[in-house]
């Protein structure tokens, strides 16, 4: 059997692409893999932490998110749709005032963005917030 130069690119290009579908439902699990990493996979309760995203982005580059969690001791943003979700944790010590932190990110789709708080007493909190995307930040 011989195998033309047309043949061969055909079938590499569709080895290539299904390579990279195989890829993209990773992000969930990426996703928990990091929370269970900075949680010790320990029980994580509601409230308690505040993330202010905008409902809309209209541009998926920079897209501004403050976080804030009286008596938190760290706090991890996570974006879920990312190929890699892991935005910022802030640390705070004992004298910090404000235990908040903002920034802006780059989404490359309409996603959760989660925030995960560890209070000083050692349990966590969990919040996230849906931001729909209208142009793609990361190559999108």
């Amino acid at each position: 059997m011989t195998l033309s130069r047309r043949d061969f690119m055909t079938v590499t290009g569709c080895a290539v692409a299904f390579s990279g579908l195989a890829a993209l439902p990773a992000h969930a699990s990426l996703v928990d893999e990091q929370i269970k990493a900075f949680t010790g996979g320990a029980e994580i309760g509601q409230g308690g932490i505040e993330l202010d995203a905008p409902e809309i982005a209209e541009n998926g580059n920079t897209v501004p998110i403050n976080v804030s969690a009286p008596g938190a001791a760290s706090i991890m943003l996570l974006a879920s749709g990312n190929p890699v979700p892991s935005v910022a944790t802030f640390n705070f010590g004992p004298l910090s005032g404000a235990r908040a932190g903002s920034t802006r990110i780059r989404l490359i789709k309409t996603q959760d963005v989660v925030a995960i708080a560890k209070m000083e007493d050692g349990t966590f909190k969990m919040t996230q917030a849906t931001v729909k995307v209208t142009i793609g930040g990361c190559g999108g």
